[in-house]
């Protein structure tokens, strides 16, 4: 069995993990730790786990981790993962950081977006971009992970056909994206009290999301040219699913079609376990719910000579902990979807 540990294991990512890890046939989660709740049960904290888990959480302690651990998912905001993630690694560990230290490769572009020191150069240059549907040959190989954030990867998975084969004019990309209130983690803020958000409907860090050059940087890679793009988070009165509506124009030159567009997106993620292109229907938060899949469907709108693109996930299992167990079960050379064959809920 692996032997697993979740640092930050009671934010809602975190108690996603631990959640997921349980059920992994491969797995056997052996070190939670929580600075709020340290000394408590997991199953005082979030009663779900009552009969199924009697972990206590633990402070975190990085010697301890590395003895008793194989693979640690590091789930705390940015600017706490550096210093943990150099003795795990340093000590042979697999880890998978679910905040945004290892993300951005350029440390000057972390350093303007996030306003915090960014990882030492060696180190950074050890971490892999965990999106598996692009960069799964890097993370068999790699230690560290830079877990995806939960727009990125929605928005990612739903550019990167037309990007790659250079069938959309690079400059005309427009996301518009919208997430439930989960993705702004379980610690108090005005902005996602209930009262707040209940019947209201908003956009967010309009211009400067520090998601903005996590994408660009991503399908810069793929386009092999610098890009620029415009994206608009918006909070919507939901718990869990991000859904993006994205907006390109085609390349000059290039005649598409809506059947041509559809077998681009079929061919390109024939082979990928949790990525579902839909024909003839458009996506809903409700059919991926606790699941690791995103569902993806392109639209050719010839009126306006334009390409919309939707896609679908939640934001806390392909947008973080499903994505993170999918990155462990590739490094560690095990079946891609163990631990995560999940069925949506739906209603």
């Amino acid at each position: 069995m692996i032997k697993v540990g979740i640092v930050g294991a009671t934010g809602y990512t975190g108690a996603e993990l631990v959640r997921l890890l349980l059920g992994h046939p491969q797995a056997e989660l052996v070190a939670v730790t929580s600075r709020s709740y340290q000394g408590q049960k997991l199953s005082s904290i979030f009663p779900n786990f009552l009969g199924v888990t009697d972990l206590v959480c633990t402070g975190l302690d990085p010697a301890e981790l590395a003895r008793e651990c194989d693979v640690v998912f590091v789930a705390l905001p940015h600017g706490h993962s550096v210093a943990l993630a150099e003795i795990l690694v340093a000590a042979g560990k697999k880890v998978v950081d679910l905040g945004a230290d290892f993300r951005l490769q350029d440390r000057e572009i972390y350093g303007q977006w996030y306003q915090e020191e960014p990882a030492a150069a060696e180190l950074l240059s050890q971490a892999v971009y965990g999106l598996p549907e692009l960069h799964r040959e890097k993370i068999r190989e790699a230690n560290l992970i830079a877990n995806p954030g939960c727009y990125p990867t929605s928005s990612i998975l739903a550019l990167a056909p037309l990007v790659k084969e250079k069938l959309i004019d690079l400059s005309s990309m427009i996301i518009d994206a919208k997430s439930g209130v989960s993705g702004a983690g379980r610690s108090v803020a005005l902005g996602s009290h209930y009262a707040e958000v209940n019947e209201s409907f908003k956009a967010y860090k309009v211009a400067n999301h520090r998601h903005t050059p996590e994408i660009e940087q991503e399908l810069s890679g793929l386009a092999g040219q610098d890009i620029r793009l415009s994206f608009t988070p918006h909070l919507v009165p939901m718990t869990r699913g991000i859904l993006a509506t994205i907006y390109a124009n085609p390349a000059s030159g290039e005649e598409l079609s809506q059947a041509r567009l559809t077998e681009l997106y079929a061919s390109f993620y024939r082979e990928e376990k949790f990525v579902q292109v839909l024909d003839g229907q458009f996506p809903q938060t409700n059919w991926v719910a606790g699941t690791n899949n995103c569902q993806l469907a392109v639209t050719f709108d010839r009126r306006a000579n334009r390409i919309i693109i939707l896609s679908a996930i939640d934001n806390l299992v392909k947008g973080a902990a499903g994505q993170a167990i999918q990155n462990m079960n590739i490094m560690l050379g095990i079946a891609e979807d163990e631990g995560l064959q999940l069925i949506s809920r739906y209603l």
